[in-house]
């Protein structure tokens, strides 16, 4: 008898502390699930209230977007363009937070004023892409624009042209900005790598900044052409890599033969 009540109490003083272990981890979990609960509940009151405001502000503003994109015109007709881009900006800065109406068009009026105005020297790194293309590549033995390559990350830069030449290997990018006041850098851990292997360094560029700093691009839907220069390929080189690692800038198998 003495023998059963021990084995007994053993088994109950095994058993409570358990029972009260999962009671408790029953507790935490039912506890994290009504905080977590709690916790959309308010991000998602939040989020209507921020929508809610931003809908009364965009019905605020709207008069405001509509007398900017007016006067504008009025401006371009004038041919005061100068004044016009103002204008173009002034609207262009509303749409872009409430949208109003098609971006890409008024980023394409901003574009064409600031030639009109004469700001291609003060004005964005935009203006002067014309400046990245060589006005002779005789002297380069291969030359191809929108070459093939394979990049399976998603990134807003393409290459729009590759040059290789006995003193150089010249890659041309154009990155398309996303948001207002975008901006784009490289960073000096850029290189190519022929099919024959071995790494050959970032030596120049042309239309963009190194990392920390970046180039910046005012408004959506603008491109920016840049170029990044490499010591040359072998003359048997068939193809190459481009790779800013730990980035989404991951381009193989550029032809360059």
């Amino acid at each position: 008898m003495k023998k059963i009540v021990l084995f007994l109490a053993v088994c109950l003083s095994v058993i409570m502390p358990a029972k009260a272990q999962w009671d408790r981890i029953h507790t935490s979990i039912a506890l994290s699930s009504v905080i977590g609960l709690a916790r959309e509940s308010i991000e998602s009151a939040e989020r209507k209230k921020a929508m809610e405001i931003h809908a009364q502000q965009k019905v605020q503003f709207e008069q405001d977007f509509k007398d900017s994109m007016t006067e504008a015109k009025d401006y371009e007709l004038a041919e005061d363009w100068e004044e016009a881009l103002n204008k173009y900006e002034e609207a262009a800065k509303l749409n872009c937070q409430y949208g109003y109406s098609d971006q890409r068009q008024i980023t394409k009026k901003i574009n064409e004023l600031y030639i009109k105005a004469g700001q291609e020297e003060d004005g964005p790194s935009i203006l002067n892409n014309a400046k990245t293309i060589l006005p002779d590549y005789s002297q380069y033995r291969y030359v191809r624009e929108n070459p093939v390559y394979v990049n399976k990350k998603q990134t807003k830069t393409k290459i729009v042209r590759v040059a290789c030449s006995d003193k150089e290997t010249r890659l041309e990018l154009e990155y398309e900005a996303s948001a207002m006041d975008d901006g784009i850098s490289v960073r000096g851990t850029a290189y190519i790598r022929g099919n024959k292997g071995g790494k050959l360094g970032l030596v120049g560029i042309e239309n963009i900044t190194m990392a920390p700093s970046a180039t910046g691009i005012p408004w959506p839907y603008q491109k920016l052409r840049f170029v990044l220069i490499f010591p040359p390929l072998p003359d048997d080189a068939k193809e190459f890599d481009f790779i800013v690692p730990s980035s989404v800038w991951q381009f193989k198998d550029i032809k360059c033969m």
